[in-house]
C-alpha cells in the first residue's frame, strides 16, 4: 500500500524543534558564558590571578544547553510564586549537574571536582551554590519565555 502525501512533520512541529535547537544554542552559550565570568572572577580570589583566567569545557555547552528543555516546565509555572518556579528549577539544575556529573565521571571526563567543598554529593553538587542555580534558572525562564529569539 502506497501512502502519499502524508507531512513529515505539520508546521507547529516544525516550529517547536527549531525552537528548542535556538533555546538549546541560546541556553549552551549564555551559560558558557556566565561559567567563564564566574571562573574568571573566582580565579582572582582563589589564585590571585590579575588575569582572570576562567576554566570550562566542551562538555558544558550541551549542559547548559539542556535548559532548553525547561521550556513546558516554565511555561507550566509562569503564574507561580518566583521562589517556588526558583526552587523547582534549582531542583532541576542539580538532578541535571548529578546525572551528567556521574556520567562524566565514569569516563573521568568530569570537567568539575567539588569533592573538597564542605557541601558535596559526590563531588558532582555543590549544595551552597543553590543561590547561584535559583538565579540561573530563573534567567533561564525570562530567555525561555521570550517572544522574540536571541540567536
Amino acid at each position: 500500500m502506497l501512502i502519499k502525501n502524508i507531512p513529515n512533520s505539520s508546521p507547529n512541529t516544525r516550529y517547536m524543534k527549531k525552537n528548542l535547537f535556538t533555546n538549546f544554542i541560546t541556553c549552551g552559550l549564555l551559560g558558557w558564558c556566565m561559567e567563564c565570568g564566574f571562573t574568571g572572577l573566582h580565579s582572582i580570589r582563589s589564585h590571585k590571578d590579575p588575569e582572570l583566567t576562567c576554566h570550562t569545557s566542551i562538555w558544558m555547552f550541551p549542559i547548559y544547553g539542556a535548559a532548553a528543555f525547561l521550556t513546558p516546565v516554565c511555561k507550566l509555572l509562569k503564574n507561580t510564586n518566583t521562589l517556588i518556579r526558583g526552587g523547582i528549577y534549582t531542583v532541576c539544575i542539580f538532578i541535571t549537574e548529578f546525572c551528567t556529573g556521574e556520567l562524566l565521571k565514569k569516563y573521568k571526563a568530569c570537567p568539575w571536582d567539588y569533592s573538597k567543598a564542605k557541601f558535596n554529593l559526590k563531588g558532582v553538587i555543590r549544595f551552597d551554590y543553590a543561590p547561584l542555580w535559583f538565579i540561573m534558572g530563573l534567567f533561564f525562564e525570562k530567555i525561555l519565555l521570550r517572544k522574540k529569539p536571541i540567536l
